[in-house]
């Protein structure tokens, strides 16, 4: 089982940036796939950006995020980071990190474990 717990969120400008982290605790990270996944209030859960736990950890982005937000991770820390930049209001959500995957990586419900979610609010 593995545990995550992430961190960073806040209020920010529209054009800002913020940089939030996913501790991870448990399992073995470097064999992990890890996530990021947006909700804002009244959507559904939706995809962010994900990296691999092979190929040096390769990325995949959501169209809308593609060019502003990067996830990195570090294994040596059990850390999974997302460097969100140009932030607009429509990034506003709570950001969720996730690991366990067992089906199509852009589906929320093919995610096993979910940390608690930090809120991140864009001010236009």
């Amino acid at each position: 089982q593995v545990q995550l717990v992430e961190s960073g969120g806040g209020l920010v400008q529209a054009g800002g940036s913020l940089r939030l982290s996913c501790a991870a605790s448990g399992r073995t990270f470097s064999s992990l796939s890890l996530a990021w996944f947006r909700q804002a209030p009244g959507q559904e859960r939706e995809f962010v950006a994900h990296i691999s736990w092979s190929g040096g950890g390769t990325t995949y982005y959501a169209d809308s995020v593609k060019g502003r937000f990067t996830i990195s991770r570090d294994n040596a820390k059990k850390m999974l980071y997302l460097q969100m930049n140009s932030l607009k209001p429509d990034d506003t959500a709570v950001y969720y990190c996730a690991t366990d995957v067992r089906g199509p990586r852009v589906e929320p419900s093919s995610w096993g474990s979910w940390g608690q979610g930090t809120q991140v609010t864009v001010s236009s």
